[in-house]
């Protein structure tokens, strides 16, 4: 099998986080839950894994660093702490729906959304931007990089905008979290949300939540968190408030692994060689008549690793399940969950293909991938 499909998770993991995982399995007790030497190891090796995001992300804190079971939670967190009692919200139209369904649940208190239209000038996305800003509106959201067309929206200067109006921003970096640089504290997100089992390379269950401003939010979950244990309280000090439970310890263990292969690796040699791979796809498929290229060439400053099409005149699934089973190549098709990025090119009616490769990937699977899409598109 070749795998084209690590925009949903990436495969296979190194080496390093499949070791990390099965020895937390094998040897973690309940991290901050006891005094005993077994607790106290699994509770520093959580801090460890802290301290890593921290350093890697611009949290400013460590306390800032917030271990969540996905990114999905991790949005779903900052969008009602800051929205549940009401507001206006303005995000891009490349959003995922991790983004675009909780501001629907929460209209029956008052919330209210705009989605702003994303231009190939990033000049015109900031207008868009301003323009959509109102006296209540206590949110901006903005994808990094779109999970369908991998294209990077200008998130700095977004930021910036916020900074200029007093309302705080968060960014979906579930494209790219180990891939782009992020530096939350010098960029100037409020709140930064990622999965730890996409770019940072750790398991399925684990994600990460950048609060560098934590007193904006209040809880999804209450419950026992190994401190103030006295109170029937919940601790209103991150990251405690927001960590209910016992947590996912062989999970953030691998996670840590994750971080210390993308550090070791590079952000920057991780990205020009996935943006070598689709640029490699892009060309040897953009003159087949019936392959449709919705974006232009990927190059490393406009977009990610990430790149959809579709073959004239056949439905994206019918050709997902070709390539799967006539050729053994795994990618996504259809909406991906983000039906505002497929409105934006008009693809909501038909979906796409999305191919996405790893570090692991190599340029004669990408080689081979582009040959089996092109047999498709002459022989269908």
């Amino acid at each position: 099998m070749i795998y084209l499909d690590n925009a949903a998770t990436t495969y296979p993991k190194p080496m390093s986080v499949r070791r990390a995982v099965s020895g937390a399995i094998s040897s973690g007790a309940n991290p901050g839950r006891g005094g005993h030497k077994m607790s106290v190891s699994a509770s520093e090796q959580i801090y460890k894994c802290r301290v890593k995001a921290a350093e890697m992300f611009g949290a400013g804190s460590v306390e800032n660093v917030i271990f969540t079971p996905g990114c999905t939670y991790s949005v779903n967190m900052v969008i009602k702490g800051i929205l549940g009692s009401g507001g206006h919200a303005v995000i891009s139209d490349m959003e995922h729906n991790a983004v675009v369904r909780p501001l629907k649940a929460l209209e029956s208190r008052g919330v209210s959304y705009t989605a702003v239209t994303v231009s190939e000038d990033d000049n015109e996305t900031i207008s868009s931007f301003r323009d959509a800003l109102r006296p209540d509106t206590r949110l901006v959201v903005c994808t990094h990089v779109s999970n369908v067309w991998g294209m990077r929206l200008p998130v700095g200067r977004i930021a910036a905008l916020c900074r200029q109006y007093g309302i705080p921003i968060m960014i979906d970096a579930a494209q790219s979290a180990g891939v782009f640089p992020i530096n939350a504290e010098e960029s100037g997100f409020d709140f930064v949300c990622m999965p730890g089992h996409k770019g940072l390379y750790g398991p399925m269950g684990t994600g990460l939540l950048i609060a560098r401003r934590p007193e904006l939010l209040s809880t999804i979950i209450e419950g026992g968190t190994g401190s103030a244990s006295r109170s029937p309280e919940q601790p209103d000090f991150p990251p405690d408030k927001f960590e209910s439970g016992t947590p996912n310890y062989a999970g953030i263990v691998g996670l840590s692994a994750g971080l210390d292969f993308v550090k070791a690796t590079g952000e920057s040699r991780i990205l020009s060689h996935e943006t070598a791979l689709t640029r490699a796809f892009y060309d040897r498929l953009s003159r087949e008549e019936r392959v449709i290229f919705y974006t232009p060439r990927p190059d490393a400053r406009r977009f990610g690793g990430v790149l959809s099409f579709n073959i004239r005149g056949m439905d994206s699934e019918a050709a997902a399940q070709y390539l799967s089973q006539r050729a053994g190549i795994a990618v996504r098709a259809g909406l991906h969950c983000a039906p505002l990025a497929h409105r934006h090119f008009g693809t909501l009616d038909t979906g796409a293909v999305r191919i996405c490769p790893s570090y692991f990937t190599t340029m004669n699977e990408i080689n081979a991938a582009a040959s089996a899409v092109m047999r498709l598109a002459r022989n269908s």
